[in-house]
């Protein structure tokens, strides 16, 4: 490592400087980032029909993935839960073998970050870059080159550092691989893979909506897909909610009763009369096509606060890991919910009616935006209680600016946030039990 330190280039103290103290923060903008690079909707075909990522050959035209935000909020899941437990072991381990940094070892190695007070085998950083490198390359299969790079550039800087040697490096990318693998394993059972249900499925979702509610959504798009977007999202498996049924919000109203009208009404009114104020909030948390999706703005939001507060990787690590399986929770009881009831949007149920946003490919009832948010704005609340009220007026305004586009009507928005702020209340539960408090 001294011989390493002595030929050290200025690009090697930038790329140190870059990662850092918290390489966590760097992971997750790399993961939005390509969150927001494949977040793209399959065009049509020339003939009017659609083809679908094929995770099998995912260079395949359309290129797998779609990163809208159920497997956006899946992703970003399986990297902050997997990085969480990774980082336990890692706690483990050090205080068990207490291996000192070499810069305490050796005076004369000057290091390029401040002294974290840690052993150093095995390597935190080490164990974060293979577990990043790991989840996103099996997210995101057409960045795995860009992934290693990014990887042995983040493993090199600890050398380039003086932070650690390699048998730390060594140590720590094993554990990190071994961790991610439980991780993926899961994720290869956990049902995403039949998300996307074929069209028989599909069809039958929506005749049990005509059957059971006298209503259902229709997809307006054209040339329309035969499916909409993962219908049993909702199947899939949860991280901390016992099951959908714990979640699953009260019918809404039927079309053409009064409490129907009443905020159909209310959209016609704010489609007539929408304030330059009221634009720009539906503007912002858009969050559609080639954006990190809803749940990506939250992470951005808790990355915000972990530099704010100054936490150490390992509370970053569980900070991530609890917002973003919030996230998945939250997404997959508000898709259960879209598809149990297949509640029509108000552009097919509001004769004439507008939107200032492209319509989405998938029933309204509930609010993702809504869902997403109330989770997230939950469990930030917990972790950073001084931000309860920031975080709270974020999620209703992230709730309403899809009543400003008139993508939702209000009740979809306000049962959106009392969902998620269930889902987030079981994840504080299980949080509240890890021992870290």
């Amino acid at each position: 490592m001294k011989s390493i330190i002595g030929q050290r280039t200025a690009a090697q103290e930038k790329a140190a400087e870059y990662w850092g103290s918290n390489a966590l923060i760097r992971w997750n903008e790399i993961a939005l980032a390509l969150s927001n690079k494949y977040n793209l909707i399959p065009p049509p075909n020339p003939d009017g029909t659609y083809t679908l990522p094929d995770p099998a050959n995912p260079g395949k035209v359309p290129n797998f993935p779609f990163s809208h935000p159920p497997y956006t909020s899946r992703a970003l899941s399986y990297w902050g839960a997997a990085q969480f437990d990774a980082l336990i072991a890692a706690w483990h381990y050090k205080y068990q073998i207490n291996r000192p940094a070499p810069y305490v070892v050796d005076n004369t190695i000057q290091a390029l970050l401040p002294d974290n007070n840690l052993p150093s085998y095995p390597s935190e950083d080490a164990i974060i870059a293979a577990v990043s490198q790991s989840i996103l390359t099996a997210m995101f299969p057409l960045e795995k080159d860009y992934l290693e790079e990014k990887a042995a550039e983040h493993r090199n800087s600890r050398l380039w550092a003086g932070m650690n040697v390699e048998s730390d490096l060594i140590a720590g990318d094993s554990l990190g691989r071994a961790v991610a693998a439980k991780f993926l394993a899961r994720a290869k059972t956990d049902g995403m893979s039949k998300a996307q249900a074929p069209k028989p499925i599909s069809d039958s979702l929506t005749n049990a909506a005509k059957t059971k509610w006298n209503w259902h959504w229709e997809n307006l798009e054209l040339p329309k897909r035969p499916v909409g977007l993962t219908p049993l999202f909702g199947q899939v498996k949860m991280w901390c909610v016992p099951n959908v049924e714990a979640v699953r919000p009260v019918p809404p109203p039927a079309p053409g009763t009064p409490a129907f009208e009443k905020d159909a009404k209310e959209l016609r009114e704010i489609a007539k009369n929408l304030t330059t104020k009221q634009r720009k909030i539906a503007n912002f948390w858009a969050d559609g096509l080639n954006t990190y999706t809803p749940p990506g703005h939250w992470n951005r939001l808790a990355s915000d606060f972990i530099v704010k507060y100054q936490q150490n990787p390992l509370r970053a690590a569980r900070t991530f890991a609890y917002l973003n399986m919030a996230e998945m929770d939250a997404g997959i009881a508000c898709w259960d919910a879209k598809y149990y009831y297949h509640y029509p949007r108000p552009s097919q149920a509001i004769p004439g009616f507008k939107t200032i946003l492209g319509i989405p490919n998938f029933p309204s009832y509930t609010s993702g935006h809504s869902t997403f948010s109330a989770a997230a704005a939950t469990v930030l609340s917990h972790i950073f209680p001084n931000e309860r009220a920031y975080c709270e007026a974020w999620a209703e305004e992230a709730a309403m600016s899809r009543v400003y586009a008139g993508i939702h009507y209000r009740f979809d928005a306000e049962v959106g946030l009392t969902q998620g702020q269930a889902v987030g209340e079981y994840v504080i539960s299980r949080a509240k039990t890890d021992g870290a408090e």
